[in-house]
């Protein structure tokens, strides 16, 4: 598990246009890496609502945000297009970075157990360090958490 000060694992996956990011695109910048289990669910639509809804305040803040699941590019346009998100969303088909992150797990419903992306979130520095990892994320209050965090910074 990562902790606050530990140099974050890189990246480099398509986005919702197919152009390739990573992290070192935005050194300099401070970094809100959320992780979310699927483009088009209710509790995903919210969390990305409310990302979109709140861009400016995280951006006056320094900070950029990306989003990351397991859909593909497609998914993410078709998502980022209906909702007009003004963020990036990162296409993690492999898992790869779900992985590399620690945020693939093993989950259950209707007693059914099967691997999925926990809710997740990290915010790194400018150098590429953890500041924080919130963990099992609530979709409708994150935002909150997130800008009373940077405020106190």
């Amino acid at each position: 598990m990562l902790e606050p000060g530990d140099r974050v694992p890189d990246f480099t996956l398509p986005d919702q246009n197919g152009d390739e990011q990573s992290l070192v695109d935005y050194k300099g910048k401070k970094l809100l890496l959320y992780f979310y289990p699927k483009d088009m669910t209710s509790g995903c639509t919210v969390e990305a609502q409310l990302f979109r809804d709140n861009y400016s305040k995280l951006q006056d803040l320094g900070v950029e945000v990306i989003g990351i699941s397991k859909d593909d590019v497609k998914s993410h346009k078709k998502f980022a297009d209906k909702h007009e998100l003004p963020f990036t969303l990162l296409a993690d088909t492999e898992t790869t970075i779900n992985q590399a992150y620690g945020v693939w797990k093993e989950k259950s419903m209707y007693g059914k157990k099967y691997m999925g992306t926990q809710r997740d979130s990290f915010l790194i520095d400018e150098e590429g360090k953890l500041i924080k990892h919130y963990v099992k994320v609530k979709p409708a209050t994150h935002v909150d958490e997130v800008l009373t965090d940077l405020t106190n910074l």
